[in-house]
């Protein structure tokens, strides 16, 4: 690294420290705890680069995609760059994106991704983790290949780069509209020089999202010697000034400049999912000046006034650094997904101009309605009408609510209907900035459609498994769903829509086999799955979707009593709930590997089995539940890249952690009732709703002390193994006394 860029780097830290609370009267400084690159190795498949919260840009390093690890476009085992793109997933099991790739480069460069195996056949640079630094919000790396420093920051819409280069009468700047993330294909691809400091395009492309597209424009800090726009395969660098669309090939742009040693050349990348005019309006709006400095800084005070929605303490400086990180993970996604007028590209592929909230995208909801949505209605309220107006656009622009939604794309991923939770709660927890008839209609026709095995559904109060493949997990979350709209219905005086959905909420115990006390599949003439074995999954090609007989046993989390009585009672129940801990037997060859995070068949790396640990205490025995929290926090969740059991999953892996060390988790899938669990932080201080505080204290806490004993809430003593979401919204404090003894709860759930 060249003597000019640390000293650019020390400023850089100097703004830093300033802007972070070095001194008494600065707000605290949550993003020293932030490490982006815990969840980089392993299967934790996470972003690693610069955005701020809840951004559509997220800008960052793509490396050579190797296997299915390489989802996010980098793995910390990786030393190659490919460019830096300003769009990624976070902690997913699929790859895509990877849009509007930029490499700088000296020397004459063969256009393409390349392989690792052969250095010179493509754009690619390999580079050394030494000189590489990740921060919230700031990226730099050294380019071993073309000896160029680079650093990244970014607003919600632009990228801003900086490139350090060495003496070159042959620099450039690639920008590379072929390359992209896993699945993702371009379709067509467009880019012109506008003049001598300005470029602008777009990319089409398909993939899991199938229809994607993104315009962009791009300004440099200093004028373009030349321009030269092409596909690879007429690649001619002696100055074809040119404007190429060529709808199916492979799009690469060039700008080339003379750099001194050492000098700096700074670019912003301005996003749009709508077209060029609105990119160029939202370069306008979020950077119109050249300050990279006060935009790191800028970025850094944007995270950090959102880490701040949740004040730990703790004297384990480890534990922050994990805390801190997941909070940090759970505020990449849902991404905003319109220009700064509100314009946006709607599910039905047309343009919608501000329709006066703000749209979303990337809903991995069969993740996250489990924990990352319960977690931002308590410290997002701000953002959750926009989340459930974006929803009901989806639904009135496809006909049903959001299943896997990707930059205005359905990809139909996963199983149910987990879209429908997510607007139940919101309705059950009392927003109202949006149309609750309007939210109730398209949540009960999604669920009364005849797709994805609901017409088997409708017609056998099953899903067969002669009929439908994965039927009984998308069986069980149609239940989980059916209860949601049940709960609704009731909130909103609709009777006869209560009785129905609540009863078909009960679909699961169809699969319930008293004489194994597993859920099984069962053909259209009612008979059991022959041939069962409990421990193996076939992935995408048996009855369960992601996880085996064990796992899928307890995916009741909307009614644990009947469930209960199922078994024939609590004693049978938690007898079979402790063997899940401890049953050992092999998945088979066939499993997926989402199977991860086991303790014994409990799956901690895949969301199926999050709520599991959690039901203890609806059947008296929260000392297990205790048990079992600290053994995953402690085991599942670690300060180092392979820090996650599992796939990240767009914040559900890193909502599930952040939940449970502050005491709490929402098992029921809508309204708000969070379980206590063992916080393993002494206090946790909450902004909510309105201004108001929810503060939560362990007294007495430590490694054996993990019980809690008593709890007191504003003053009195509380005597439910839960709290309610509008206790905890309206502010107050709730103290748990800890102690090592165990306490039994009475039937009524009472301590």
């Amino acid at each position: 690294m060249k003597s000019n860029q640390l000293l650019s780097l020390s400023l850089l830290c100097a703004a830093l420290a300033a802007s972070c609370g070095t001194q008494t009267d600065s707000p605290p400084n949550y993003t020293r705890y932030v490490d982006p690159h815990i969840g980089s190795g392993g299967h934790g498949h996470v972003f690693v680069g610069a955005n701020v919260p809840f951004g559509l840009v997220q800008l960052g390093p793509s490396n050579i995609p190797q296997t299915w690890d390489w989802c996010s476009g980098y793995h910390i085992s990786d030393s190659t760059i490919i460019g830096f793109s300003h769009m990624h997933l976070s902690g997913t099991g699929i790859g895509d994106l990877g849009d509007v790739n930029l490499m700088p480069a000296t020397g004459d460069v063969p256009l393409s991704r390349g392989t690792a195996g052969d250095y010179r056949s493509g754009q690619y640079s390999l580079f050394r983790r030494a000189t590489e630094t990740v921060k919230a919000g700031y990226y730099a790396v050294h380019l071993d290949r073309y000896n160029i420093d680079v650093a990244l920051t970014a607003t919600k819409r632009v990228g801003f780069h900086k490139y350090t280069f060495p003496a070159a009468t042959d620099a450039k700047v690639i920008f590379d509209l072929e390359n992209g993330q896993a699945w993702d294909r371009p379709v067509e691809g467009f880019i012109v020089q506008e003049n001598d400091s300005v470029v602008s395009g777009y990319r089409y492309s398909t993939g899991w999202a199938n229809n994607q597209r993104v315009f962009f424009t791009a300004v440099f800090s200093k004028p373009l010697k030349r321009f030269v726009a092409t596909a690879p395969d007429a690649l001619d660098e002696s100055g074809r000034d040119a404007v190429v669309e060529k709808k199916g090939e492979k799009v690469y742009g060039l700008a080339f400049f003379d750099m001194q040693e050492g000098e700096e050349l700074y670019i912003k990348v301005a996003l749009s999912p709508v077209s060029i005019g609105n990119a160029k309006l939202n370069m306008t709006a979020e950077l119109p000046g050249w300050n990279f400095a006060q935009t790191v800084q800028q970025a850094d005070e944007a995270w950090n006034r959102e880490l701040s929605k949740i004040a730990i303490e703790t004297p384990d400086e480890s534990l922050k650094r994990t805390f801190y990180t997941a909070l940090y993970h759970t505020m990449i996604a849902p991404s905003e997904f319109c220009d700064v007028n509100g314009d946006y590209r709607g599910a039905d592929g047309q343009t919608h101009a501000g329709e006066g909230f703000t749209n979303y995208t990337t809903f991995s909801l069969w993740d996250t309605y489990r924990a990352a949505h319960p977690l931002m209605t308590i410290i997002h309220p701000e953002k959750m009408n926009d989340v459930v107006n974006t929803m009901l656009a989806i639904y009135r622009q496809q006909g049903k609510l959001p299943v896997w939604h990707l930059t205005g794309c359905e990809t139909d991923c996963m199983v149910g209907n987990p879209g429908i939770p997510v607007v139940a709660d919101a309705l059950l927890k009392g927003y109202s900035g949006f149309d609750r008839e309007q939210a109730f209609e398209a949540m009960r026709h999604s669920a009364m459609l005849d797709e994805r095995g609901l017409k088997y559904l409708k017609e056998y109060g099953y899903i067969p498994y002669d009929k439908e493949e994965e039927g009984l997990a998308k069986c069980m979350e149609y239940a989980i769903a059916d209860w949601s709209i049940a709960q609704a219905a009731q909130a909103l005086n609709k009777p006869d829509d209560y009785r129905y959905f609540l009863q078909r909420s009960k679909s699961y115990a169809q699969y319930f086999d008293p004489a194994t006390g597993f859920v099984r599949g069962r053909s259209s003439d009612g008979a059991f799955r022959p041939n069962f074995n409990p421990f193996e999954s076939v992935h995408r090609d048996n009855d369960y979707t992601e996880g085996n007989a064990w796992q899928y046993t307890w995916l009741v989390p909307h009614d644990i009593p009947g469930l209960v009585e199922l078994f024939g009672g609590p004693e049978p129940f938690i007898r079979k709930l402790d063997s899940l801990f401890i049953a050992e037997g092999s998945l088979g060859e066939h499993a997926s590997p989402d199977i991860s995070g086991l303790i014994g068949q409990y799956a901690h790396g895949n969301e199926p089995s999050h709520h599991i640990i959690y039901m203890y205490p609806y059947v008296g025995q929260p000392w297990k539940t205790a048990d079992k929290v600290r053994e995953t926090l402690s085991t599942m969740y670690h300060n180092n890249p392979d820090g996650l059991a599992g796939n990240e999953d767009v914040g559900q892996m890193s909502a599930w952690y952040v939940l449970s060390a502050i005491g709490l988790y929402q098992v029921e899938p809508a309204g708000g009732k969070y379980i206590f669990g063992s916080p393993i932080v002494d206090r946790a201080v909450i902004k909510v709703a309105d201004g108001q505080t929810f503060t939560i204290e362990a007294r007495n806490n430590s490694a054996d002390n993990k019980y809690i004993q008593r709890a007191v809430l504003n003053g009195q003593p509380y005597e439910h193994y839960y709290i309610n979401f509008r206790d905890l919204v309206n502010g107050g404090t709730l103290t748990f006394v800890m102690g090592n003894t165990p306490v039994r709860q009475t039937e009524g759930g009472t301590r």
